[in-house]
């Protein structure tokens, strides 16, 4: 046994003896130790690497129970025959080539219909958390996250009680405790009542707004969204159809014009408008229906932040407005619980609903039941209640914090957020690429989101941002503005 094969880290999130574990299965696995090749005892493995002996006979052992090792009385430890046998180890083993040898004469770039990669698309640093002031949206304060309560939540969907509602392939279907919750507890809500053949439980809004873009936009189909808007709805809508009307928003959310009547499918976000924050009142909601109705279009009303209203009474969803079975209603568990679960749901008529099942089978089949009852123990145990509840206090204050001082150190910049949410809109003084801002505050440790990727019209203004306060400690937002108003009062203008 070669010493090199084994390497622990200290500060690694995995325990040493699963570092011990996957160091010796990969030496095996790759080929490093060969069939009945010796493995150092116990002892001596413990004494080079500095750790106790029991965590390396524990290592071992769980590699005796797996078939990787085997022991000989009184000689020791051995790699297994059977841990080299199978597929893996059933063909000759060749050199790596080259990756760009794999090119050669395919022509790839003419054989991809689509090119999403070469779209424009919002960015933020994976290591986010290591920045004194991250002030960007869509992540979460762990510190408030309930992990207690979903981790014992996780125990009893993993038990053998519900065995076979996450071990099974449920092919189309969804797990119906959690279509259960979603009807009774979420959308109720917002004001929407809907039968279990109209919810489809989708891998986060983005899934369901892919599937809904999949079924209902092709080259001639003429779509309708807000500007500024959502980025990655723009771009699957320009997967499809080059017919994307821009439509502003005003004071009042999605503006009601002669374009707008002349679409197909209207995207909307109207209880928190993506990203400015302003909330569409129940007469420009009516009016927006009316028109529906008259000119023949439909509407997807993505409601991202609906558990995040803690300023005023609740507006109801446009959906719960619907009287002709125009809005289909797409919202998502990620802004309370966490965006890693990728877990959301579609709201529709059920021959959508069976169109995007169908489709959603093609491609995910469906969403990792283990996570789906898991969440659906959450909800129904008042787990999500009580989490909703902390958010709004937590939310509350920051929210309280962010609006002061930016009235401090950057007056008129913004306006206060009447519905709550978990961000804030604001205007630089003209002139501002918030894009060099967001380089030169990032230097300094604030991360911001420049705010132009939002906008789809020609030559977009590039002084707004947008600041959110989910994932930032109460103490952090005071200094993090005041030191973001400092870098721009140093002189970052157009670059």
């Amino acid at each position: 046994m070669r010493d090199w094969l084994v390497h622990i880290k200290r500060n690694e999130h995995a325990s040493l003896q699963t570092q011990i574990r996957e160091a010796l299965v990969t030496g095996i696995l790759d080929g490093q130790l060969a069939r009945d090749e010796p493995i150092p005892s116990t002892r001596k493995m413990a004494k080079n690497l500095g750790v106790s002996r029991n965590t390396v006979v524990l290592a071992y052992q769980g590699m005796l129970d797996d078939g990787y090792l085997i022991a000989r009385e009184r000689s020791g430890y051995y790699v297994s025959d059977k841990a080299l046998e199978g597929p893996a180890f059933s063909r000759p083993r060749r050199a790596p080539r080259a990756a760009t040898a794999a090119q050669g004469s395919v022509g790839w770039e003419g054989r991809i219909l689509k090119h999403p990669a070469a779209q424009e698309n919002i960015s933020k640093p994976l290591d986010w958390q290591s920045y004194p002031y991250p002030f960007i949206y869509g992540q979460v304060d762990h510190t408030l996250f309930p992990i207690a309560e979903w981790r014992e939540c996780a125990r009893q969907a993993l038990g053998r009680k519900w065995l076979g509602s996450w071990t099974n392939d449920t092919w189309a279907f969804d797990d119906p405790l959690l279509v259960e919750q979603v009807r009774r507890r979420i959308l109720p809500r917002r004001g929407i009542m809907a039968g279990e053949d109209e919810i489809l439980i989708t891998l986060g809004a983005q899934n369901a707004l892919y599937l809904l873009t999949s079924l209902m936009v092709d080259d001639k189909t003429r779509v309708a969204m807000e500007d500024p808007g959502f980025p990655d709805m723009r771009n699957l809508f320009r997967l499809k159809t080059e017919n994307v009307a821009p439509i502003p928003v005003d004071e009042h959310g999605l503006s009601i014009n002669e374009a707008l009547a002349q679409s197909d499918l209207v995207f909307t976000t109207p209880s928190h408008q993506f990203p400015t924050t302003v909330t569409m009142p129940l007469e420009r909601r009516l009016e927006l229906l009316k028109l529906a109705s008259q000119c023949n279009f439909v509407i997807i009303e993505d409601d991202y932040e609906f558990e995040t209203n803690y300023v005023n009474e609740p507006c109801p969803a446009l959906k719960s407005l619907d009287d002709d079975g125009r809005v289909i209603y797409v919202g998502s568990l990620s802004k309370t619980l966490f965006p890693g679960l990728r877990l959301g749901f579609l709201v529709g008529p059920k021959t959508l609903v069976a169109e995007a099942r169908a489709l959603r089978r093609l491609m995910v089949r469906h969403a990792p039941n283990n996570n789906q009852r898991t969440a659906a123990l959450f909800l129904s145990l008042g787990h999500h209640d009580t989490l909703i509840r902390r958010l709004h206090r937590a939310y509350r204050t920051r929210w309280e914090i962010m609006g002061a001082a930016l009235e401090t150190y950057m007056p008129a910049s913004t306006r206060i957020p009447s519905f709550g949410g978990t961000s804030f809109w604001v205007k630089g003084r003209d002139g501002l690429d918030t894009e060099v801002l967001a380089s030169a505050a990032a230097a300094k440790g604030i991360l911001i989101e420049p705010g132009r990727i939002n906008f789809g019209t020609p030559s977009p203004p590039r002084n707004y941002f947008r600041l959110a306060f989910s994932s930032i400690e109460d103490k952090r937002i005071e200094p993090g503005v005041k030191l973001l108003a400092q870098t721009i009062d140093d002189g970052v203008t157009r670059a």
